[in-house]
Parts: C-alpha cells; sequence; structure tokens
C-alpha cells in the first residue's frame, strides 16, 4: 500500500510540472524516474526483426495517378491493399498528394510546441477529453502499469475543429493545411479498401462514415538516458478506423507480426504510413487487422510523428451503429456484435497501454 501510494504521488506530482518527459529532460535527469520503468518482460516480448527480414517488408504502394489508373491497374493496387490489409495491417504510400514541404513543416511545427518552455506550453495542459486541443504526457498516466517516454499535442480537427486562435502559435496555419492533404489520402485509401472487401468505392466513406472525424496527434520522444528501462509507446492497436502517420527519421516504430516478432517501420523518405485501426477491424469482419505495434525508446532524438486517426466524434459516435460486413454468399459469421464508436472507445480508454498481450479492447465486442 505505501509502495502504491508513493507511486501515485510521483506521478501527480510529475503531471502537475506540466512539463512533461521534456521537462524531465530539460532538468537534466540522467536516470529514468521509475514510473517509466517498464518490467523487462514487456520490454522484450518477442524478438525483433530487421525491416526486410524474410520479404516481410512493410509494403509500399504507389497511389501517383490514380485518376488515370486502367482497370488492371486500380485491380492491382486494390490487391496489395487488400493483402497488406488482411495480413501485417500496415502498408506505406507514396506519391499520395501530400507535399514533402508540408510533411516537413507539419513535423517542424510540432516539434517547435513541444520545445518551447513550460511556461508557452502550459495552457495547453488538461486531461479534459471535452477540449479541441490537449497537450500532456500519457493520456493514461493514472491508470496504466508505467508511463511512456512521450508527451503529446492532440487536436481534433473534424468535424467540429477548434477556432484558429486555439492551435498554438507555432502549429497555426500548417495544420490546417496538413489536415485538408490528409483527409484527401484518407479518401483515396478508403476507396481502396472498400474495393478490397468487395464493395462500392464510396462504401466506407459514405455509408459507414469513415472520414467524419480525424483528430491530428503530433508525438514527441526526447532522447532517452536509459532506454532498456522504458519505452516510448506501450505496445497497442489504434482507436480509429484508419491511421495515417507521418514519421522522421529517428525510427522506433515497429510492428508485431503473427509469429510473435517485431518488425521495424523504416521511415521511407515522403511516404505516409497506414495502418488499420479497431473499428474497421470490426466492420471488415476480420477481413483487415488491426495490429499491435509499439515505439521504441532511444538514446538519440527527439523523434517526432504526427498520427492522423479517421475516427468519428461527438453525436455521431453515439448515434452511428457499426456492424461487421459479410459479403453475399459469405458463409462466415459475423465476428463481432454492433457497436458504436462511442462504445469502442469507452473500452479502449478503460483499458489503456497497458501492454498485455492477451487482451485487446475489441476483445470486448467479440461473439
Amino acid at each position: 500500500m505505501a509502495c502504491e501510494l508513493d507511486r501515485f504521488q510521483e506521478l501527480v506530482a510529475f503531471d502537475e510540472t506540466k512539463a512533461g518527459v521534456k521537462g524531465l529532460v530539460d532538468a537534466g535527469v540522467t536516470a529514468v524516474p521509475t514510473i517509466f520503468h517498464h518490467p523487462p518482460e514487456s520490454l522484450t516480448l518477442g524478438n525483433s526483426w530487421p525491416a526486410h527480414h524474410e520479404g516481410l517488408a512493410i509494403p509500399v504502394i504507389d497511389l501517383g495517378g490514380d485518376s488515370s489508373w486502367t482497370p488492371s491497374q486500380r485491380a492491382e493496387v486494390v490487391g496489395r491493399v487488400k493483402a497488406a490489409a488482411g495480413t501485417v495491417g500496415f502498408f506505406q504510400v507514396v506519391n499520395h498528394g501530400v507535399t514533402k514541404a508540408a510533411m516537413s513543416q507539419m513535423l517542424a511545427a510540432v516539434r517547435s510546441f513541444h520545445e518551447e518552455s513550460g511556461e508557452a506550453k502550459r495552457p495547453y495542459h488538461t486531461r479534459d477529453r471535452g477540449r479541441h486541443v490537449r497537450y500532456h504526457s500519457n493520456f493514461d498516466l493514472f491508470q496504466s502499469p508505467a508511463a511512456n517516454w512521450r508527451d503529446t499535442l492532440y487536436v481534433e480537427m473534424m468535424p467540429t475543429g477548434p477556432a484558429p486562435d486555439e492551435i498554438p502559435p507555432a502549429c497555426r496555419g500548417i495544420m490546417e493545411e496538413y489536415t485538408n492533404l490528409v483527409q484527401g489520402v484518407g479518401g483515396t485509401v478508403l476507396g481502396l479498401l472498400s474495393e478490397a472487401l468487395g464493395l462500392q468505392r464510396g462504401h466506407l466513406e459514405q455509408e459507414a462514415g469513415c472520414l467524419e472525424g480525424l483528430a491530428v496527434v503530433g508525438h514527441y520522444y526526447p532522447a532517452c538516458p536509459e532506454p532498456h528501462l522504458t519505452i516510448g509507446t506501450t505496445r497497442h492497436t489504434d482507436p480509429s478506423f484508419f491511421t495515417v502517420l507521418l514519421q522522421d527519421g529517428v525510427g522506433g516504430l515497429q510492428v508485431l507480426l503473427r509469429d510473435g516478432g517485431w518488425v521495424d517501420v523504416p521511415a521511407v523518405p515522403g511516404a505516409l504510413v497506414v495502418n488499420i485501426g479497431d473499428y474497421l477491424q470490426l466492420i471488415s469482419n476480420d477481413r483487415f487487422r488491426s495490429v499491435d505495434h509499439r515505439v521504441l525508446s532511444k538514446s538519440v532524438g527527439p523523434r517526432v510523428s504526427v498520427a492522423c486517426f479517421f475516427r468519428t466524434h461527438g453525436e455521431a459516435a453515439s448515434r452511428r451503429v457499426h456492424s461487421p460486413i459479410v459479403a453475399d454468399g459469405d458463409a462466415s459469421r459475423p465476428r463481432y456484435r454492433s457497436a458504436t464508436v462511442e462504445e469502442m472507445d469507452r473500452q479502449y480508454m478503460a483499458k489503456g497501454l497497458d501492454g498485455r498481450s492477451t487482451v485487446s479492447a475489441l476483445d470486448h465486442f467479440r461473439l
């Protein structure tokens, strides 16, 4: 009991600084505080394979010229997307329509925000999930077994985003521009995923509402003095239909393969990483896989990434009911009960990033 109380007090003291992990680094810490210590088994679980291990590289798919594809060319791309979404759950896209300038400016803006003074960031610090803009370290700080070596800026951009002056000055302008560009990528990807399920191109966008909401999440992973004791982001799946990730060149993102090994997701110049989220695994009736992934802590850094989570927010999250799609003539039965995004999100938040290997937030809805 005394140990639990001591840990809780350490968590409160850390959170009240409102300076995050970056604040610890700025203060000159040379050892990772115990609240960030993860059990050895969670850090070493599974083997780590290089990105090229036995042909299991994360596929890179060229989206260039999609409007002029011949039927056979489109069928080939749909096939590649279907294979990636149904196996490793991840793929990278190039020639996607987001300019390199916008990508580099977005990464620079997120880095600039996190490297501002604690005083400048403090007004954005909150754990109120009703706020469109919030900055904190570890959304599940008080429920996870151990904290992650990471700070986060969260901005809910759609369907109803913040007023321009609510967005931190470092990110104004470019965040709106980047969001609009990524929404276009999302539409292209959803069209391919719809066809991969044997549906009309616009089904997942129009009928399932997978483009109705978008949250931009800027993660900042400072260099860690003892990376063998902690982790950047614990093993987890995403509470989204799908996620579009922009990462810098520091590395650390890994995906868990079916054989229990971890494979690196390399930073391909000009590429965006796409991964299937829990909500789309439910809708696809397990034909697409929402796969566990993690971010290692490193002695070099910082690592900066920008994740765009396509997920429903607000009233639509509680109103629209999602059900597994079972194709006509398909002998398989629905593997999940119907659920709203609000229900699925509530289960995800209750679980947090606990890193356990046998429990998924999606399992709660499995029949």
